[in-house]
């Protein structure tokens, strides 16, 4: 039985042959949900504990760029892991509530087409390779549930871009 998210529901079904058209769509659909918008919207957080919908779309993008890197790793060394991506810390770090909503969108299109060309054309061998993901916590996974994973990521947090703006918006 597929892994599924208990929170948003998705399974983690997709085809390998499938990944790169999935991950290639991401700008466009962030880029609908952020449409008509005014930036302080965009940057309102509808609580102090949830994020804004420009912070959940430039943890998007850092996703898709810090997961294309872990693929490489995993294809390159054996017994791959890697140091968390400290996803709490980076909304602060690298001040997402003060970038360019529209300069975000440009760079998440980048980031998804990185992404759909690294999981382009892996081989079964490839897609086989195993490595050890830390979080929640430590378990060995291959680089097939690691391209499903990063759909997981970007669909599970524009359903979070999503209440976010209706909460904003209400």
């Amino acid at each position: 039985m597929p892994e599924r998210c208990a929170e948003c529901g998705y399974v983690y079904d997709i085809a390998a042959s499938a990944l790169p058209a999935r991950l290639a769509t991401y700008a466009e659909v962030y880029g609908d949900a952020l449409d008509g918008r005014t930036d302080a919207v965009l940057r309102t957080r509808p609580d102090p504990a949830t994020w804004s919908a420009l912070e959940y779309t430039c943890h998007v993008r850092d996703v898709l760029l810090v997961q294309r890197d872990r693929l490489y790793i995993a294809l390159a060394a054996d017994d791959a892991t890697w140091p968390p991506m400290y996803r709490d810390a980076r909304p602060t770090l690298a001040r997402y509530n003060d970038q360019d909503p529209a300069a975000v969108l440009r760079q998440l299109g980048v980031a998804s087409e990185l992404a759909a060309q690294a999981f382009g054309d892996l081989d079964a061998a490839q897609l086989d390779r195993t490595f050890t993901y830390n979080y929640p916590e430590p378990a060995i996974h291959d680089v097939l549930w690691l391209g499903r994973h990063v759909i997981h990521e970007a669909e599970h947090h524009l359903g979070d871009v999503h209440r976010v703006l209706a909460a904003v918006d209400a």
